[in-house]
């Protein structure tokens, strides 16, 4: 029953249900061909057998407790899971049989899953993915009289704190796509793009209709002859590299004598839906590359890129190849896809029939809404991410406190709708990149096995975004000489880590073996930053330095308006 229950959510998808919902319903579509399945019909057995015994043993145990007698938990949450740290979840015997119960049928459910053998293995992981985005949206947590704090501060306030939660949701809703919600994540009020986020001095040197190219204006006498252009990703906006003086990769770059240029995507409309994927090569670091030669006199730059800016530059780097151009020094791809077969959770979300109802709406609207993407990326850690909020701001009626990355996290960009579907069909659906000739921009096939130049790799061994092993196997795509790094935390977290931090290490391995465990096995573990080695390798390509370089100095690009632009101030 509950095997045809989880299929039979699936139907739903087409609904357009809002909400998580939504993503829940459109995901459990995630097979490329109707669901087929055997049962193990021995593990089936035991599973429903183990939870039958723990059920009894649950009521017996509350029993004694409610007598006043010594009881044993039956289960207990796993170490991580913090939904459950109220001393009421163990004290109190109705929320600790609450707490175990909800525990065991969870277990039942995943257990359950386990138990089928299904003909594809993606659709057992998606399974297992929406499963567990099912029962934790189904936990007590997440309710008024289930959740043991949230009842007694009603009880205290007399309500007051789900009069102000229902205020905090009438607000998010009305900033909510459709479908979807939006929820605030940090007190927005705190916080300023060019104010106090986005503060290294530069200027806007140049713009088209999809991006403004800031040069920063140097802070040493001398500079490193060869510039640095960095291509933030579209589905954010730029200033995640620049989030304040202490944090900022700007302005560490900046500080160490690099001339430094930005991409600063704009936040399209329908206006801007038949810019493709190519076009943000062409128009995104092709262009760039380009006038950052014409400005500093120099052919070739460092070409950096961070996640889907990451394989944007890879694509420009291939192309300049194949049209004869050596405009790249380097090339540094941080937390980046060039191979899509293990995309990871989110390709949960992009199977063939999910896909196409997603691809319809897109279509329709002219563009991707940045805060469908942003709800969907805080459902893949929906109980550190999702959930929280939920309960912080609706149900005990809280106001979030101030927190930089959240702001910026919240502070989404839509995407063109040609782009996206570019992107997504490309990349995660049929995983085209890897195969030479298989993409083309502008009649030129893209081949990344032409990237000779030195390339940086650097992954994060926590990112679940990109996956640090699937972030590896790019390293065989490219002929140049490679370095791949491996450093601590996150997709965010580990890529802001400044240098003279102790807080996260990395790993290094000079040997590229086929597979990323093999070179695990052999990685040394360092100390500190990996910015620090990153300046170390890019010395290492013998630079000299010259005098810096004013901004706007260059005629042919004036100085437009001072950073961060106006791109980046436009808010969904």
């Amino acid at each position: 029953m509950i095997t045809a229950g989880l299929a039979g959510l699936a139907k739903v998808a087409d609904t357009d249900q809002g909400g998580n919902d939504a993503v829940i319903d459109k995901g459990l579509a995630a097979s490329e061909a109707p669901l087929s399945a055997s049962v193990d019909l021995e593990k089936l057995i035991q599973a429903h057998l183990s939870y039958l015994q723990k059920q009894s043993d649950l009521w017996q145990s509350i029993s004694r407790t409610m007598l006043g007698e010594p009881a044993d938990t039956v289960i207990m949450e796993a170490q991580h899971d913090r939904r459950f740290k109220h001393r009421d979840w163990s004290e109190n015997p109705l929320y600790s049989f609450i707490k175990q119960s909800y525990l065991l049928n969870s277990n039942l459910l995943h257990d359950t899953i386990d138990s089928m053998v299904l003909d594809v293995s993606e659709q057992s992981e998606a399974l297992k993915f929406f499963a567990r985005q099912y029962s934790n949206a189904l936990s007590p947590t997440n309710t008024l009289f289930g959740n043991p704090e949230v009842y007694r501060q009603t009880c205290d306030s007399q309500g007051e704190n789900l009069k102000a939660g229902m205020g905090n949701l009438l607000r998010d809703l009305q900033q909510s796509p459709q479908p979807g919600l939006r929820m605030t994540q940090t007190d927005e009020s705190a916080f300023a793009v060019g104010e106090n986020l986005a503060m290294t001095p530069g200027s806007v040197v140049y713009q088209n209709d999809i991006m403004q190219l800031i040069q920063y204006a140097p802070t040493t006498t001398k500079v490193f002859q060869t510039p640095v252009l960095i291509t933030p990703p579209y589905i954010n906006k730029y200033y995640v590299l620049d989030l304040d003086e202490k944090k900022s990769l700007v302005r560490w770059l900046v500080s160490k004598g690099f001339t430094v240029f930005m991409i600063s995507w704009v936040n399209p409309d329908q206006e801007l839906a038949h810019k493709g994927f190519g076009d943000y090569v062409l128009q995104g670091p092709v262009e760039a590359l380009d006038v950052v030669a014409k400005i500093t006199g120099i052919k070739k730059a460092h070409l950096m890129g961070y996640c889907v800016g990451g394989t944007l530059s890879s694509l420009a780097a291939a192309y300049l190849k194949a049209q004869g151009k050596e405009s790249l020094a380097t090339l540094t791809l941080l937390t980046t896809l060039l191979d899509f077969s293990s995309p990871g959770e989110v390709g949960h979300y992009l199977s063939e029939s999910s896909w196409a109802v997603l691809k319809q709406r897109v279509q329709a609207q002219g563009y991707m809404d940045g805060r469908t993407l942003a709800m969907g990326f805080s459902l893949l850690r929906e109980n550190q991410l999702f959930w929280p909020s939920f309960i912080n701001n609706y149900l005990k009626g809280e106001t979030p406190e101030a927190f930089d990355i959240l702001y910026w996290n919240g502070d989404s960009t839509h995407i063109p709708a040609t782009n996206y579907i570019e992107y997504v069909e490309n990349t995660y659906r049929h995983n085209r990149l890897r195969e030479a000739g298989s993409f083309v921009i502008q009649g030129t096939p893209i081949d990344l096995s032409r990237i000779d130049v030195p390339v940086y790799f650097l992954a994060t061994r926590s990112d679940h975004i990109v996956l640090w092993d699937a972030s590896y196997k790019g390293t065989q795509l490219v002929s140049g000489e490679t370095r791949f790094v491996l450093a601590g935390s996150g997709h965010l977290a580990g890529v802001i880590n400044p240098d003279g931090s102790d807080k996260f290490g990395y790993c290094t391995n000079p040997q590229l073996p086929h597979y990323a465990e093999e070179w695990l096995e052999g990685a040394q573990e360092h100390e500190g930053s990996w910015w620090a080695d990153w300046f170390d390798w890019a010395q290492k390509q013998a630079d000299k330095q010259v005098m810096a370089r004013r901004v706007g100095s260059k005629k042919q690009f004036p100085v437009l308006e001072a950073a961060p632009g106006s791109y980046v101030k436009r808010r969904i």
